[in-house]
């Protein structure tokens, strides 16, 4: 029964009905299941682990296919190795455990017909005990209140014209460009409205963007929330005009985002010159713009966004008192520095290039990471993160989760890599409908 649930649960997860009128997996020969022997895949430290494999083919259980598989911690080296041989499909791994909370990771590989398929499943160890290796900047609060005053002496100042193609029989939509300092620097973003809003009867969405140089995707994926009621702001953070061609952002994101120079290692050595500061203010600055706007209901600010979105949805939220109601999901920015600790840190995942580990970056780094922001957040919030996720991982969204000191709830999707479904997604409105101030 368990086994059915599980195959079930993730049919319905991860793949819309147009994608499941298809296959499972999309357009894959292949299907692994994995399934721990815990139902909710979570462990105490010191209780040993133990996983079912199943391996298809064209739906075939695959009979006396070896599995190779490796063990290591979350984003850590292997620290062990093995095969199993599948019969009637099936085989069954010991993860062994853990003494420290944590997450364990099974990798696995199996070839048929010379073709090699590769799958992951990552188990966690008393995660409700996690705590971030991230300490709190004595100065912390004195910072980020300083930088916010100089924000504010700058006038409020942006452009809005009507984007016929994005307004439907509901919504209206505006692009906007939003002065965010006093050096005439801008962000752009698409300002979504209940068709015929009246004065004072809207709450207000800030939508922060995901991490990369880009256009802003799909602008009308998320239009229920101006169908809803809400006024919705989805923006970009790099100055960069929405109407430009694909091919315009792709060279300015292959010109100024490689992993040796990219816009989030820029400055990282200086906390006043570091790229994000001007980003995370932005965002402060566009609550400013959200509550200005006559039709704003004058009691309602919420934020949401995904990955870097969740991160800045959560560092908008310890920054700006007048947000109450937070949505993220796995959250980037998180813990950057774990990786001191030897276990993982969060995306981007610094460690990984040479030289970024000097005490000026990592001094930096616990000013601008979303651990530090979330013990300051009070108002109630929502995350949502899976187990398998290797850009964002377990861990430091557990390590973030687990320091805020407020009204909070998870939604916990353990099969997920670093994606959130249609449901879930839609799911994050329904919650902050509920959470409305009144």
């Amino acid at each position: 029964m368990k086994k059915i649930f599980l195959f079930t649960l993730l049919l319905a997860m991860v793949f819309p009905f147009s994608v499941l009128a298809e296959n499972y997996p999309y357009r894959s020969d292949v299907l692994w299941v994995t399934v721990p022997d815990h139902a909710n895949w979570v462990y105490k430290t010191g209780e040993k682990a133990t996983v079912e494999i199943q391996f298809y083919k064209y739906g075939i259980p695959q009979d006396g296919v070896t599995v190779n598989y490796e063990l290591g911690g979350d984003m850590m080296p292997a620290d062990s190795k093995g095969s199993v041989v599948l019969k009637d499909g099936k085989a069954t791994i010991k993860i062994g455990t853990m003494k420290q909370p944590g997450f364990r990771d099974c990798r696995m590989t199996a070839t048929v017909n010379g073709k090699t398929y590769k799958h992951h499943v990552k188990v966690g160890f008393s995660p409700e005990k996690i705590q971030p290796y991230t300490k709190m900047p004595a100065d912390f609060k004195e910072f980020w209140d300083n930088n916010k005053a100089e924000l504010a002496k700058c006038p409020l100042k942006y452009t809005k014209k009507l984007a016929e193609e994005y307004c439907t029989d509901k919504v209206d939509c505006y692009l906007v460009k939003l002065q965010v300092n006093s050096r005439g620097q801008a962000i752009y973003g698409y300002l979504f409205y209940p068709k015929n809003a009246k004065k004072g009867s809207c709450p207000v969405v800030l939508c922060p963007p995901g991490a990369g140089i880009k256009t802003i995707k799909e602008p009308l994926r998320h239009k229920y929330y101006a169908e809803q009621g809400c006024i919705r702001f989805e923006i970009e953070i790099h100055g960069l005009n929405p109407e430009m061609t694909a091919e315009e952002f792709k060279e300015i994101s292959n010109a100024f985002n490689g992993r040796e120079n990219g816009y989030l290692n820029n400055s990282l050595e200086n906390r006043d010159n570091y790229y994000m500061k001007r980003v995370y203010l932005a965002c402060v600055r566009s609550i400013d713009l959200l509550t200005s706007l006559p039709e704003w209901d004058g009691k309602n600010v919420a934020v949401q966004g995904g990955s870097q979105g969740g991160a800045l949805a959560l560092i908008t939220t310890g920054l700006d008192s007048r947000v109450t109601a937070c949505v993220a999901n796995h959250p980037a920015l998180s813990d950057m520095a774990g990786y001191m600790a030897g276990r993982a840190g969060g995306y981007p995942h610094f460690f990984r290039v040479p030289g970024m580990d000097t005490p000026d970056k990592l001094k930096t780094m616990a000013y601008y990471d979303v651990v530090n922001f979330a013990r300051q957040i009070k108002v109630p919030t929502y995350i949502t993160w899976g187990y398998n996720d290797d850009v964002c991982p377990p861990t430091t969204s557990y390590a973030v989760y687990n320091v805020l000191d407020c009204p909070k709830e998870a939604l916990i999707t353990p099969i997920n890599e670093h994606w959130t479904s249609g449901d879930t997604e839609y799911g994050q409105l329904a919650w902050i409908l509920r959470h409305l101030n009144k």
